[in-house]
């Protein structure tokens, strides 16, 4: 074999060896080998577990030609294929779950090198003029160990044609009870039949001698090349298909094509289980198909009953909850209530699992992405056949509005029933390659009316016309009513196109068409379309956002591509939540991209105007936590804005106002709660802390402050204290915040004393609460009454002294538990409050217990208009939040940072995949 292991496996492993500049060379074989890998799938329409081992040329003698075929012999995890290398002459397709004999046969000249592999179904297939044949078998034998044996026979149509008709074996009637209670169970009648053979429409009386001598061909194939996943596919399946399958047929080949019969034969039970995890469940889904449900070909009578809506909103409901990316969209109820029509359920299942995941990929999803590049791919293919009819269609713009209802459809939606079914054979048989030629095939037929076109009006009704009349001169039943066609009817009746000659003629000029080239202009346009969506969506945020902040457009755009980098980032690498989690489709663009509290911070970090050295994980945790007002652990990128904009734009009092509020709930939570949290991130200056809460608590302890009101302005000053600590007039401010804090506790002690009238205090317990707290204070005993008085000095001279950076010094473990009772439950006095004893997790005043003695004073408060009134009497202060802050410097860092941490996580995930490989 040429590649006898997995292309990418054999490459990433020799990779471990080599050295730092060939990364690039190896990155360029993974992907290399991964364009091979889905080459592989889609050609053989195989699941994405599936993995390419290797191929080799070799030839396959083929029975019903009597000649040998040249080609190439694919192996994967689970299956052998083969691909002539003529164009439709010969494909094959075996599981491995259907191999019994692999075997080397006698070679000889006329045949050298055979490998015989006979499967369950006993049909017998010959390879020969294989290179390193020894090894090829051993690989095989190597896989089949690997392949569970399935107990359901996936070939299960070659010795029961009529398998889909049967009747499930007898229950006990125990059994029956049990199943009468689940949702789905094999005793429906739709578990059993498709709705059109409920419905009889199919009774051989009714079949006209065309349709008979279809199914007659049709069995005639099966004797020559076989039946069921085994089957011989060549020209001569394609022709039969052309001309249309059977219906009695039309499921059965459906799976077989469009590779979901596979599927349902690896995963048996897997429909009726997913049924019964989601019936029940209420979701935005589940909304959505309860009002599609009577929507979906009302006019046809097996969807005017319970049993077509039930069948239609179990298969709906499983996928949506296999597939909860996708969900639901509209045009799923269309696509699967024609599969229902001549599927079992679980059949119908697997063929929309096939059709969303494979065959359609990206179609059904919220913004129909891959309609949309299929959009782009018809119009390049307009351009380059139709070239003329395209600049006249883009002018009036209508290749963008018919390519997605006939896409998302498959023309189900704009084409009579009967017709539009026969371009569905054809789609899974041929894949999307038919559907764009049918679509170009109608536009050449009215290439001439739409070139007389002078709006987009008139030419949606001439393409409406055409396609209304498309019908099917074979059907001997009874049409079955298009609304579509009432609305474009006029007066004059228009001429009635075979559709098999609409077939025909699109595979006679545009059948140079190639799958393969289909998939590279795929690729091109997915590009397009994925940038498009995003800039529409960027734009829509900005122009939303433009009248509830203050930043420029620019600005603006540079902040969503900075907060999308971070949801990115956090929905795909160290994130403990799932995208699917983090990003809603279904909402608003404002409010799809959400950061966790980590990504919050580091753009926090990054982006904030108030630098707050250690203190930033704090403040950042409590601004998360006043933004999150849904209380989901996420920030939107509307209510991100709405905190920077306040910060940087802000006047003086609203930047105070957002200070203010950041320190009560619920933006400051209990304080002993959050720096243990953040001991580990924070990095305050314990000398600068003691010396500031020393002062407080001395002073509260004084004037009998409310703890729950102390606690929330001390933190106040703690903020402030580490707002200024790298700002050039740092010594005015410290000065500054010292005499407003002072002012404060006077203005706070006041408005106490005015609310309580003339009640004087009880001395006793505060006489108490001092003793108890300061019964060791040589600073109290020294300093005396008057200290007090001379507060405001203290004050600035503490928060001056501040500045020095002192470590504490490390305790035992003994220590610490000892010491852990002390500070994490008692107030700590002012005489015993020395900077040694403070850890980072130290606790000095706990909100909500009270000490034995202590007496909570409840009507010491303070406004914030009190504050902002404190903060206007000094100038410092004034100019510092008056300051206009520029934001594009701090933007062009985070740039930046993200392109260095960008470039580390590609090297890293390079690493990682090397070495897990």
């Amino acid at each position: 074999m040429h590649e006898a292991a997995d292309p990418s496996s054999l490459q990433l492993s020799d990779c471990t060896i080599r050295t730092a500049p060939n990364k690039h060379r190896c990155l360029h074989q993974d992907l290399d080998a991964r364009a091979k890998n889905e080459r592989y799938r889609a050609m053989f329409r195989l699941t994405q577990e599936e993995r390419l081992d290797g191929h080799t040329d070799c030839t396959l003698w083929t029975p019903f030609a009597k000649m040998h075929v040249v080609g190439q012999l694919f192996i994967s995890n689970n299956y052998i294929c083969f691909s002539s290398k003529e164009e439709d002459l010969c494909q094959l397709i075996i599981p491995l779950r259907e191999v019994s004999i692999v075997e080397k046969a006698d070679s000889s000249s006329v045949l050298p090198c055979p490998v015989s592999i006979s499967t369950k179904n006993k049909m017998n297939f010959l390879f020969a003029n294989l290179k390193d044949r020894d090894f090829l078998v051993q690989r095989i034998s190597d896989f089949l160990q690997r392949t569970p044996d399935s107990s359901w026979e996936s070939s299960w149509f070659c010795s029961c044609p009529q398998a889909s008709s049967s009747v499930p074996p007898s229950s006990s009637p125990g059994s029956e009870s049990v199943q009468k209670a689940r949702h789905y169970h094999p005793g429906l009648p739709t578990a059993i039949q498709g709705l059109l053979q409920l419905y009889h429409r199919d009774d051989p009386e009714d079949l006209g001698p065309k349709a008979k001598m279809k199914e007659e061909s049709w069995n005639i194939h099966f004797l020559e090349f076989g039946r069921g996943v085994c089957m011989y596919r060549t020209s001569r399946t394609r022709e039969l298909v052309l001309n249309g399958i059977p219906e009695r047929l039309r499921g059965e080949l459906w799976l077989l094509f469009s590779g979901a019969q596979n599927e349902m034969a690896t995963h048996p039970g897997y429909y009726g289980e997913l049924v019964e995890q989601a019936m029940g469940l209420c979701s935005l889904a589940t909304e959505e198909i309860e009002r599609d449900l009577h929507r979906s070909m009302p006019e046809h009578r097996a969807f005017q009953n319970e049993m077509g809506i039930a069948a239609l909103r179990r298969v709906l409901t499983a996928y949506a909850h296999r597939n909860p990316g996708i969900g639901y969209c509209q045009a799923m109820n269309i696509v699967t209530s024609v599969l229902l029509l001549y599927c079992t359920e679980e059949e119908a299942f697997w063929l929309l699992v096939a059709l969303c995941e494979r065959m359609l990929p990206d179609y059904y999803n919220t913004r129909v992405v891959g309609a949309l590049v299929d959009q782009g791919v018809f119009e390049e293919l307009t351009r380059s056949f139709l070239p003329l009819l395209y600049e006249h269609m883009q002018e009036l713009g209508v290749i963008s509005t018919i390519s997605l209802s006939w896409f998302l459809t498959l023309f189900l939606s704009v084409m009579p029933f009967d017709s539009a079914v026969l371009l569905v054979d054809c789609f899974f048989y041929e894949g999307i390659k038919v559907i764009f030629q049918v679509a170009l095939a109608v536009l050449h037929d009215n290439m001439d009316a739409l070139l007389s076109c002078s709006d987009e009006g008139e030419a949606m009704t001439i393409l409406g016309r055409y396609l209304d009349n498309v019908v099917n001169k074979q059907t001997v039943a009874p049409p079955i009513p298009h609304p579509h066609a009432q609305l474009t009817s006029g007066d004059e009746p228009s001429p009635e196109i075979d559709v098999f000659d609409l077939i025909k003629s699109s595979y006679e000029k545009f059948g140079s068409l190639r799958s393969d080239v289909i998939e590279q202009m795929r690729f091109k346009q997915r590009l397009k379309v994925i940038q498009s969506l995003e800039d529409t969506a960027k734009r829509s945020v900005v122009r939303a956002m433009m009248t509830e902040s203050a930043f420029s457009i620019e600005e603006l755009e540079e902040l969503y591509c900075l907060f999308k980098s971070k949801h990115m980032t956090s929905c795909y690498w160290g994130s403990s939540s799932s995208a699917a989690e983090r990003h809603d489709p279904s909402l608003p663009y404002l409010e799809q991209y959400r950061i966790d509290p980590l990504q919050f911070r580091q753009l926090f970090v990054s982006l904030a105007p108030w630098v707050c050295g250690g203190h930033n994980p704090t403040l950042s945790a409590r601004l998360f936590r006043l933004l999150d007002q849904n209380q989901d652990g996420l920030v939107n990128f509307k209510e991100f804005i709405t905190g920077l904009s306040g910060m940087y734009h802000g006047d003086m009092t609203e930047k105070l106002k957002l200070l203010y509020k950041l320190h009560l709930p619920p933006g400051n939570t209990s304080w002993w709660g959050e720096e243990a949290t953040n001991k580990h991130t924070s990095k305050i200056s314990c000398t600068a802390v003691c010396l500031l809460l020393y002062i407080f608590i001395y002073i509260c302890v004084c004037v009998c402050v409310c703890l729950c009101v102390q606690e929330q302005f001390i933190e106040l000053c703690k903020t402030l204290y580490n707002m200024f600590s790298e700002e050039a007039l740092e010594q005015q401010l410290y000065h500054a915040i010292a005499t407003v804090a002072s002012l404060l506790l006077r203005i706070g002690e006041v408005g106490k004393k005015f609310n309580n009238g003339t009640k004087k205090r009880e001395t006793t317990p505060q006489t108490s609460l001092s003793a108890q707290t300061l019964p060791h204070s040589p600073q109290g005993e020294e300093e005396g009454p008057g200290h007090g008085a001379s507060g405001e000095s203290e004050v600035c001279r503490a928060l001056a002294d501040a500045q020095l950076e002192v470590v504490a010094p490390q305790m035992s473990d003994e220590e610490t538990k000892d010491d852990a009772s002390v500070s994490s439950y008692s107030v700590v006095s002012a005489g015993s409050l020395q900077c040694e004893d403070i850890a980072e997790d130290t606790v000095l005043i706990r909100g909500g217990e009270q000490r034995q003695g202590s007496v909570l004073d409840t009507d010491w408060s303070i406004t914030f208009e009190q504050v902002l009134a404190s903060m206007l009497t000094e100038p410092p202060l004034v100019d510092y939040f008056e300051r206009k802050r520029d934001i594009q410097a701090k933007m062009a860092a985070c740039k930046a940072q993200r392109a260095v941490e960008r470039q580390i996580s590609s090297a890293s995930d390079h690493e990682l995949t090397r070495h897990s490989t």
